[in-house]
């Protein structure tokens, strides 16, 4: 295991340069820069632009190097900690994304578990219960939440949030607690707000798991081993736990390094609509006005979830299924 591990990491570091280098180009496609675009925008306005100033600018941030300087200047200050300078911001990019890195990730693992509590039990109830009324009743309710766009949900759920429960509308917290240091009060107000984007965006997940593990599920149970056990007498819930349930959850964990990038950046429409202060919108602004070190850093983060997702994920399948080995070759 420990040899597996080293091997993975190793082949982690080359991956990440990897990825690095197609994203620092991708974002330099686009003609032009975050000055350019600044320029563009007050001409447009009718503002004067005095060229000595943008040209003092761009000196100022690295920008009138060759891409390969710009790109070092970056990669070696990631390594330090220091991933570049926000241009729009005015700020370094770990100021800016401090507080919605934290927010993101809280938000990303209460949706997970989110989704892995609710469809769990009902896509087992499905499987076990295969043509009930409750398997019916469960999989109109799944096929409605695939079909319900987030946006949408996310309006209603804000409504009814504000008229039930008495919840300000959008946002993670109440806006007396923003800017504010962390409190009790203020984790009170999170854990009020979180509900309701967790639900919106773990919604299409969860119908889309529920049916995802009711077919496992059901094609584990028509084969022959399970029909043995049951035959030999082994208790029908030993039965379904001891095998069918752990092979029927193999998809579900190798998922789980697309789940976790997946998570983040789908969210960012439904973020948008309800102002939620996590990376997904900024990632969008960073985009349109080209703040490349703030872009390149949100999808950094993005691939380095996949990385460390694919290698959980790796390690959690050789756990649970007995039939895989880390090692290759065949056993003997």
């Amino acid at each position: 295991m420990l040899d597996y591990l080293a091997r993975r990491i190793l082949v982690m570091i080359p991956t990440l340069i990897a990825i690095s280098i197609i994203t620092f180009i991708i974002i330099q496609l686009p003609p032009g820069d975050y000055l350019s675009t600044l320029m563009a925008e007050m001409e447009s306005q009718g503002e004067a632009v005095d060229p000595a100033k943008i040209a003092a600018l761009r000196a100022q941030y690295g920008l009138d190097k060759p891409l390969w300087e710009q790109y070092l200047v970056w990669a070696v200050g990631m390594l330090r900690g220091d991933f570049g300078y926000s241009f729009e911001y005015q700020l370094p990019v770990s100021d800016v994304v401090g507080d919605r890195v934290l927010m993101t990730i809280v938000l990303n693992f209460a949706t997970i578990l989110f989704i892995y509590v609710v469809s769990f039990p009902i896509g087992i109830y499905s499987a076990t219960h295969q043509y009930s009324v409750g398997d019916y009743g469960l999989t109109f309710i799944g096929f409605l939440g695939l079909a319900t766009p987030n946006f949408l949900l996310a309006l209603i759920l804000l409504y009814f949030a504000n008229v039930w429960f008495g919840t300000s509308i959008g946002g993670l917290m109440d806006p007396s607690y923003i800017d504010q240091p962390w409190s009790l009060g203020k984790v009170m107000s999170v854990l009020e707000h979180l509900w309701v984007p967790v639900v919106v965006i773990g919604t299409a997940g969860t119908a889309a798991m529920i049916r995802r593990l009711r077919a496992n599920l059901l094609d584990e149970l028509q084969k022959q081993y399970v029909i043995t056990a049951r035959a030999k007498g082994l208790p029908p819930f030993r039965a379904l736990m001891k095998y069918p349930l752990r092979m029927a959850m193999n998809p579900f964990i190798s998922d789980i390094g697309n789940m976790l990038p997946q998570v983040v950046s789908g969210s960012a429409v439904v973020s948008m609509v309800l102002s939620l202060p996590t990376t997904g919108p900024m990632l969008i602004n960073a985009l349109q006005s080209q703040d490349m070190y703030l872009a390149g850093s949100f999808l950094m983060f993005l691939a380095a979830l996949t990385v460390v997702g694919m290698l959980l994920s790796d390690l959690a399948l050789a756990w649970l299924d007995p039939r895989i080995r880390l090692g290759g070759g065949t056993a003997r």
